[in-house]
């Protein structure tokens, strides 16, 4: 069963965002008029045969949730045998969002937090993050995250992998941290910091297969790779049929694509 990382169902508040206009450009899609229907979401999955996915909350600072916690646990209620959580939090109250964090995965049964480092203009090693890393290994979840540049107009400074992602790997050793999008332009950069410390992971969202960079793909079919990339999709953005197009084209053996795929997945979210 392949395993989605990184997909949203996206509301209205989401669509809406002046930071997702370039990113529909690009796709070439509108916002939609209407709230999109959870049902669109799973018949995207259906198509590309994705069993299970991982739908976050999108938090930005100074207005109200673009994706709440809250709806995407509903969603999670209604398809339980599909979904699970990534929370998001406002990194402004440190000690709201640790609280926060603590009732996704304690209350809700959520698997691990996400924060776009551009949504906030702080890179991962900004103070506010560091109550969360530690709740984080407490609970026993991931760290998501974004790496490389941004798709949005906003500085992509905040997701380069070195020094931010080193760092934070090295302050917190125990902290399991998928950094998604890849890390383009800073793929070879994400990749070291991958092959220097064992508890952080790659993500593909937003990038087709034939997309995937050749240094990535190298990584993955290497002894030390195949066990720390996981597919993603950044759905909306990517459809998951448009994502696993071309799989073949990456060349990898049943072991390695069965990783990549579901495994590594299963193992860093504990599903």
């Amino acid at each position: 069963m392949t395993i989605d990382v990184w997909m949203q169902h996206p509301t209205q508040r989401f669509f809406s965002h002046e930071m997702l206009d370039t990113l529909l450009r690009w796709t070439r899609q509108e916002a939609p008029l209407d709230e999109p229907p959870l049902a669109g979401t799973v018949a995207s999955m259906d198509a590309g045969d994705v069993g299970f996915g991982l739908l976050s909350a999108w938090t930005a600072p100074y207005m109200p949730p673009l994706v709440s916690n809250d709806e995407v646990a509903g969603w999670v209620a209604e398809y339980p045998d599909r979904f699970a959580g990534l929370a998001a939090v406002n990194l402004n109250k440190p000690m709201e969002a640790v609280r926060e964090l603590r009732h996704c995965v304690e209350d809700l049964g959520f698997k691990g937090l996400r924060v776009v480092p551009w949504l906030w203009e702080a890179p991962p090693t900004d103070r506010r993050y560091y109550p969360l890393y530690a709740a984080c290994v407490d609970l026993g979840v991931p760290f998501c995250t974004q790496v490389g540049h941004t798709g949005p107009l906003r500085p992509s400074e905040t997701g380069r992998p070195i020094p931010y992602i080193d760092q934070v790997a090295l302050d917190f050793p125990e902290l399991v941290i998928v950094g998604g999008h890849i890390g383009y332009p800073w793929t070879e950069e994400m990749i070291a910091v991958c092959r220097k410390h064992e508890n952080v992971y790659i993500d593909t969202s937003a990038y087709s297969s034939k997309r995937i960079p050749p240094e990535l793909v190298r990584y993955m079919k290497s002894k030390s790779g195949r066990s720390r990339v996981l597919f993603g999709t950044n759905y909306p953005m990517l459809t998951h049929e448009g994502a696993l197009e071309d799989l073949d084209s990456l060349d990898l053996d049943t072991e390695t694509a069965d990783l990549y795929l579901e495994g590594n997945a299963r193992r860093v979210f504990s599903l």
